[in-house]
């Protein structure tokens, strides 16, 4: 989910690092066989909506089946970590994303959502050790929102997805394994 080109990982540093480690970990972006949670946000939902196609997308060129996908639709961003932490506890999904906007408005509302959201997030996958991303847009405006949100390869949605993938396939290599 980078914002500029000038900090993208560079893939020529693997010719570097893997050398010089005994492992070097890196999780595919491939989906045959994972199980994936969408948890959504309703409030903003035409952005969530869009954000959802994009992740979509992804998960099906990626090879994940579509009754292997499931939404479920929170009120809003601040009710997403519980959610999420359904999904986790029920076992049925190996990775779970995190999809709404909070968009910044007249009061001191959007940095609590916002901030309790993604705190939620992290809180849930530390504890349960199921990959959560955190898909929240968390913009100053509705056009950033709609700009993230395009159905294209910038769509925040399909970013999420792949960084789902690849954690589930990170954590499923024997190191991480107990």
């Amino acid at each position: 989910m980078t914002s500029s080109n000038e900090t993208e990982f560079d893939s020529e540093v693997d010719a570097i690092l893997r050398p010089r480690v005994g492992q070097y970990l890196v999780g595919a972006v491939e989906g045959r066989g994972v199980r994936v949670g969408l948890a959504c946000g309703r409030f903003n939902g035409a952005v969530t909506s869009r954000l959802i196609e994009g992740a979509l997308l992804v998960l099906a060129e990626r090879g994940v089946d579509r009754n292997d996908i499931t939404i479920a639709w929170a009120p809003g961003a601040f009710e997403l970590p519980l959610v999420a932490r359904g999904f986790a506890l029920g076992e049925q999904v190996d990775v779970v994303i995190t999809l709404g906007a909070v968009i910044r408005g007249d009061t001191g509302h959007y940095d609590v959502v916002a901030g309790e959201c993604a705190r939620g997030v992290q809180d849930v996958q530390l504890a349960t050790g199921v990959p959560v991303v955190f898909g929240v847009l968390t913009t100053n405006t509705i056009e950033q929102a709609l700009e993230r949100s395009l159905p294209d390869e910038t769509n925040k949605g399909r970013e999420s997805a792949e960084a789902a993938l690849e954690m589930v396939n990170l954590l499923r290599q024997r190191v991480f394994s107990s």
